[in-house]
């Protein structure tokens, strides 16, 4: 492969195959950091400007081209959730991390199968079920960052203090800190199967509009939680109890007659999809204890469902915008980057990578 080593200055570029296979690895990273696949590619497509900001000589001086892009991904994360509290105080009504579809799920509904965007190279683990990016939610940035660096991601704790800023000693407390959490609200974990059979009598209940049936498969306790972001509608508080929680699905079951409910893998779990004409509009993610359903989240926020509804055209707006020198949300980027290089780092969206501008990065204005 002979790609340019950074904007025009000719040279083939020595890093670029250890460059892009850190691709995955870094999503699969930014993802559990920040509970947002918006957010994760963002946050990797910076720590690549910043890696080809840098001078061919600087970059080949790196003895470790992947730890160098974790560290500063990493970085930019911990930067990301510092902020994140004050945003998430404007948010209209609650925020839930943005859920994600099976890859198989995600594949299907393409007539060519494309993979546009990188959702299906998340690794769907333990690490990204619903409930467990919820509790993540409830940590500091600093015990987020060295928790999922060290017992998801393996990292030593003095590397993980090199991102943090501590030592490795308090960068290990802030592990142990965060193993307490996720220890105290987690429940023994149903089989998949068992899962799937209550999420599938839910959704017969709900389309029979059966509130005992409902009840009965809810935890007395239950609660839901939707997020609309303010775009559409949704409760802006959590509703609690069972008995309420089935009420109120059997009146949305009432006012929306057209809604389609069909069962789909969501984080890596059974969940649920309710589709109007076609359209993804909520998905739905449980939380099971036992025989009954404890918890129940519904993300309507369509700028969230974006893996679930956007097609080719997401390649369209991601790879231009590189290549113009400016990111989607209109942020300039570093300008230059060759077709090349770029089908190298969005590989994960067009699912391939050629000595050649390939015919899919072609079809959008690319090469």
């Amino acid at each position: 492969m002979t790609t340019q080593s950074g904007p025009g200055d000719g040279r083939p570029d020595p890093t670029l195959g250890a460059v892009v296979r850190e691709r995955r690895q870094l999503i699969n990273l930014a993802y559990r950091l920040l509970g947002s696949l918006a957010d994760a590619e963002d946050v990797v497509q910076e720590t690549y400007a910043r890696w080809y900001a840098r001078s061919p000589q600087e970059r080949e001086a790196i003895e470790s081209p992947g730890a160098w892009l974790t560290k500063v991904a990493s970085r930019i994360c911990l930067d990301l959730l510092g902020s994140a509290r004050a945003r998430r105080e404007r948010y209209v009504g609650e925020w839930i991390p943005e859920p994600l579809p099976d890859r198989a799920e995600w594949i299907s509904g393409r007539p060519d199968g494309a993979t546009p965007d990188p959702a299906d190279r998340v690794t769907l683990d333990e690490s990204v079920g619903m409930a467990f990016l919820v509790v993540l939610e409830s940590m500091t940035p600093a015990e987020r960052v060295a928790f999922i660096l060290h017992d998801v991601f393996r990292y030593p704790f003095a590397e993980v203090a090199e991102v943090v800023g501590r030592t490795p000693a308090a960068c290990r407390q802030l592990a142990t800190s965060a193993r307490r959490r996720i220890r105290a609200s987690q429940a023994p974990v149903a089989p998949t199967v068992q899962q799937a059979g209550l999420v599938r009598d839910f959704k017969r209940a709900w389309q029979a509009k059966d509130i005992s049936a409902l009840i009965g498969l809810l935890d007395p306790d239950a609660t839901a939680t939707t997020d609309g972001g303010g775009l559409v509608s949704a409760m802006l508080d959590p509703l609690e109890g069972g008995e309420e929680v089935a009420r109120y699905t059997v009146e949305i079951a009432d006012r929306v007659a057209d809604l389609v409910i069909l069962e789909r893998t969501v984080n890596g779990q059974p969940g649920l999809v309710a589709q109007q004409d076609g359209v993804t509009v909520t998905v739905m993610a449980f939380d099971i204890a036992g025989d009954r359903i404890k918890h129940i989240w519904a993300v309507r926020n369509p700028e969230k469902l974006r893996p679930w509804t956007v097609g080719r055209e997401a390649v369209r707006l991601h790879v231009t915008p590189f290549l113009a020198g400016h990111s989607s949300d209109g942020e300039v980027r570093p300008k230059g980057l060759d077709a090349l290089t770029v089908c190298g780092l969005l590989q994960t969206r067009c699912g391939t990578l050629a000595a050649q501008p390939c015919d899919r990065m072609a079809g959008h204005g690319v090469g």
